[in-house]
């Protein structure tokens, strides 16, 4: 047998990738990125163009918005005298954002009475434990029925997930395509445990560039947009994998829609004016939100449930 001795400067160099690879991120209030909601048809990022839906649109084709305003009514017709539940899914920073959210529309007079926000996100839980791990489907399920609502009243459903350490998975498009899949699989379970589920509101992450740790620092964080995007756009294709049409084969998965997009590059404001500062991630980490991140978090679901044409549908008392 012969005996192959590995030159000592590859293994040095193979220690300096790792270490590289998970060593602490430098914090920085910018990345120079451009937020997906703010690029055209000609922008590009690692072969990707711009827009929520695909080629500078922030607005998805017109069948699939057809189609989906007209599951918000049904949310809406089976709902009224009754109840219809809106979920959130995710890991640690979407149970925080949520229950932040949960507080005003609980003061919020123009929601509809009927309507019942459930947080079912869970701390650590992100987009592979929910394959793994039992126990997150059944804190969710309790959390549905300690909410007071029937698995049947699950309507509406609020996803933000990431990945943790996502830097182990190699470079875009490698962990995206592992977070799209992940979120595919994990919305393919809702739906069969909430049958009467018919729309899902997908969000990536928020900026990270002041993270701390490996957790999801960027550009992971901005890169999950796409993730999310593909995933979407994939449906709106017809994969019949992703389906939602009963007319078109046996449905899996509620229709997707982009819920409210997060990402700003730090100080630098995108066209709305959105921002993230340091004191809107906690000092600990530079990755979950502070106080304040978590309302302005709060503040954009709201404002997208008061405004979104398919949601405003579900969510308000008199979406007129």
């Amino acid at each position: 047998m012969r005996l192959i001795l590995i030159p000592a400067v590859l293994l040095a160099l193979a220690g300096c990738v790792q270490a590289q690879q998970w060593a602490p991120p430098t914090p920085r209030p910018t990345t120079g990125l451009k937020p997906l909601c703010d690029m055209t048809a000609d922008d590009r990022y690692k072969g990707e163009d711009g827009g929520l839906y695909g080629g500078g649109r922030n607005e998805p084709p017109q069948a699939h918005l057809d189609a989906a305003l007209a599951l918000a009514r049904r949310v809406r017709e089976e709902a009224a005298g009754g109840r219809a539940a809106f979920v959130s899914i995710g890991m640690s920073n979407t149970t925080q954002e949520f229950s932040a959210y949960m507080r005003l529309a609980a003061a919020d007079r123009t929601r509809a009475p009927w309507l019942v926000p459930i947080d079912g996100a869970q701390g650590g839980a992100d987009a592979a434990a929910w394959l793994t791990r039992d126990q997150c489907w059944e804190n969710l399920h309790w959390r549905v029925v300690n909410g007071g609502v029937r698995p049947e009243q699950v309507q509406v459903v609020w996803l933000k997930q990431a990945l943790a350490g996502p830097a182990r998975l190699g470079a875009y498009p490698a962990h995206a395509d592992v977070l799209r899949t992940d979120i595919a699989r994990a919305l393919a379970k809702l739906k069969q445990l909430y049958p009467n589920l018919k729309l899902a509101y997908l969000s990536s992450r928020i900026y990270a560039g002041y993270a701390k740790t490996q957790l999801n620092p960027e550009p992971y964080a901005y890169e999950g947009g796409f993730a999310v995007r593909r995933l979407i756009l994939d449906q709106i294709a017809g994969k019949p994998e992703l389906n939602w049409d009963p007319a078109k084969g046996e449905v899996k998965l509620p229709l997707l829609l982009w819920g409210p997009y997060l990402w700003a590059d730090g100080t630098t404001a995108r066209a709305d004016g959105l921002q993230w500062l340091a004191d809107d991630l906690r000092a600990a980490d530079g990755t979950h939100p502070s106080d304040t991140g978590k309302q302005k978090v709060a503040k954009l679901l709201l404002d997208f449930c008061r405004q979104d044409p398919t949601a405003r549908m579900w969510y308000l008392a008199d979406p007129g």
